[in-house]
């Protein structure tokens, strides 16, 4: 399983965010939807984990409603500091944070929405162990990109390999080892979508 280092994640997302919605301007209604089917309810407590630009931080301040809290956590600052140009910090608290270490209380969380957070963690099974201790039992989980495994790949011109953490397999087996119970697994060219539940007890 390939680890990453978060100095080599930060300086890679340092050098794309001024552009980065720029190069994906259409990736808004996708990310919408996926909140849409994460369920939430008005008053939820709900983290943005590696939020980036903040894309998804209005559909989940819209689902969550103005008695819901939501946190932007992610380890770069350019990223976060596009995120406040856009506006998209308005009815959200922004965490320059490495998920792994999150400034949040054990179960404090409803949910959590990550895109394309899983492939940039240094280990994805710690990672996704900090985001279970941070939610409650019973709470949810969305991992999210815009487009499926095999798009991906052929946009960056490299073939799926067998070590990939998020083929269901794998993923399934991690995110068991992690505290939490996969629901569903969507991978097609339009969508990458998986869903989880924080194992309650776990």
């Amino acid at each position: 399983m390939t680890r990453h280092d978060p100095a080599d994640v930060r300086a890679f997302f340092t050098e794309r965010a001024a552009d980065w919605d720029s190069r994906f301007p259409d990736d808004g209604p996708a990310y919408a939807a996926a909140v849409t089917g994460l369920g939430l309810r008005a008053g939820d407590r709900v983290l943005d984990a590696g939020c980036g630009t903040g894309r998804a931080l209005p559909a989940l301040r819209a689902a969550v409603g103005p008695d819901g809290v939501v946190l932007g956590a992610d380890l770069t600052p350019a990223m976060l500091e596009e995120a406040v140009r856009a506006g998209r910090h308005r009815g959200a608290a922004l965490a320059r944070t490495d998920v792994t270490r999150l400034p949040v209380a054990e179960g404090a969380l409803d949910a959590v929405f990550a895109a394309g957070l899983v492939s940039h963690l240094a280990d994805v099974r710690e990672g996704l162990a900090e985001l279970a201790r941070a939610t409650r039992p019973g709470g949810l989980l969305a991992l999210f990109h815009p487009i499926g495994r095999a798009a991906l790949a052929a946009r960056q011109g490299r073939q799926i390999t067998a070590d990939d953490v998020r083929a269901e397999p794998r993923l399934r087996a991690v995110l068991a080892a992690s505290g939490w119970r996969m629901t569903s697994y969507v991978d097609e060219d339009a969508r990458y979508l998986v869903r989880a539940e924080r194992v309650r007890g776990g």
